[in-house]
């Protein structure tokens, strides 16, 4: 997975009746875009993920 500051991912529920999330990566921690990620969802709440299978890369540069 690769990704860059302004792209959003979409993290998918696991469990049934949990809701997708989104969160905008705002800072690369990993090498050549790849996780670790400082995260912020939609909330507020700021968080350091590595995003597993049920998460999906949205490009900033593919939304405009």
């Amino acid at each position: 997975m690769q990704a860059s500051v302004g792209d959003r991912l979409l993290v998918h529920g696991r469990i049934v009746g949990q809701h997708d999330r989104t969160a905008e990566i705002v800072e690369v921690l990993g090498e050549n875009g790849s996780p670790p990620y400082r995260v912020r969802f939609e909330d507020g709440h700021e968080t350091v993920m590595s995003p597993g299978p049920d998460t999906v890369v949205r490009s900033f540069h593919a939304e405009g």
